[in-house]
């Protein structure tokens, strides 16, 4: 939720949905194009490693959507395990605004 609020003030006329779990994130993804993923690696049903995988695995420019993990563990083999499983980006959680607000807008290009 931090982040939904912190993303909101940062860009301007941006939506945005939230999954409660990674099965509920890739139903969305299904439905829905989106131009970033915020994807908490751990995460109730199916976790952000598997929920990417699959994410991968899709046909079309759904399968390309850039991924930014969301972890609290920022360990190398943590690391390694985020991009291992797809994911373009990382953020250690508390993350700091700014830093979300740059990762985002060097994988893709959002209007303020």
């Amino acid at each position: 939720m931090v982040a939904t609020e912190e993303i909101n003030f940062a860009f301007k006329h941006v939506l945005l949905d939230v999954a409660e779990n990674g099965k509920m994130a890739l139903d969305k993804i299904m439905e829905n194009d989106y131009h970033v993923i915020l994807m908490d690696v751990q995460m109730p049903i199916l976790n952000g490693y598997d929920a990417t995988k699959q994410i991968r695995k899709l046909n079309g420019s759904k399968s390309r959507v850039p991924v930014i993990a969301m972890t609290a563990n920022v360990m190398k083999q943590e690391i390694d395990k985020c991009f291992e499983s797809g994911m373009d980006e990382y953020i250690s959680k508390p993350f700091e605004t700014s830093e979300l607000v740059n990762k985002i807008n060097a994988l893709v290009s959002v209007e303020n």
